[in-house]
């Protein structure tokens, strides 16, 4: 299992699974191999359920993003 955060204000965002985070890997451009966050905006919320997101991983990132424009989350493995 891995947690995801707000990189912002480092809020935990909630638990995802491998399936879910290797979803969010394949989506989402990473600048290197250590690379654990990423940018999210409301297009690429949308571009997600074109794609067959699961809808939980959805609605977290929903909420967390809410009326800002753009957000970054990171993950970090659960110990």
């Amino acid at each position: 299992m891995f947690r995801l955060y707000d990189e912002e204000s480092k809020a935990f965002i909630g638990t995802i699974s491998q399936k879910q985070l290797d979803f969010l890997i394949d989506q989402l451009e990473e600048e290197g191999l250590e690379d654990r966050n990423y940018a999210i905006t409301s297009m690429t919320l949308a571009l997600f359920e074109g794609e067959g997101a699961d809808p939980v991983l959805m609605s977290m990132l929903r909420d967390t993003l809410g009326n800002r424009e753009e957000m970054a989350i990171y993950w970090e493995e659960e110990s």
